[in-house]
């Protein structure tokens, strides 16, 4: 594994810690407000980055002590999505962000995972001539998927 970040000519990869928790889709806005109210989650000139899945089931069943009370039946939850974001490789960080996901999560024993990684940085270099950026050919991807609902 590479143990340090590195460059290329356009980005930086950097050591970051990546956080990933799953929770009912209902739940997500509240746990990310209280994520973000402790880091911004920023990605150069963008900020409230994260990952949503789309909506899985879990399955799980309650044991002797559950806040449920234990069950012989195996339950499955629909809805329950995965979201990931990154935050800097700082464990005093990382101990605020885990203990608010767990005081805004539902669940008793939220499934809550932090992963080393390296991850890409722009370093923001003049991209006006490059034909792959969304902007240099279709303009705004949201203003063209408005368009599009508004000819459905």
């Amino acid at each position: 594994m590479i143990d340090s970040g590195f460059e290329t000519r356009s980005l930086r990869m950097e050591l970051l810690l990546l956080v990933t928790f799953q929770a009912p889709a209902a739940d997500v806005e509240r746990i990310m407000e209280a994520v973000v109210a402790i880091t911004p989650l920023r990605m150069g000139k963008y900020d409230s980055n994260a990952y949503q899945s789309a909506q899985g089931v879990e399955r799980y069943r309650p044991l002797e002590g559950a806040a449920a009370g234990a069950e012989t039946e195996l339950r499955r939850r629909p809805g329950t999505v995965e979201v990931s974001f990154e935050i800097a490789d700082d464990q005093a960080l990382a101990t605020r962000v885990v203990e608010a996901i767990f005081q805004a999560h539902s669940y008793q024993e939220p499934v809550i995972r932090i992963q080393p990684l390296l991850a890409s940085r722009s370093k923001g270099l003049d991209d006006h001539a490059n034909p792959n950026r969304w902007w240099n050919t279709t303009g705004d991807w949201k203003k063209t998927a408005q368009r599009i609902e508004e000819n459905a």
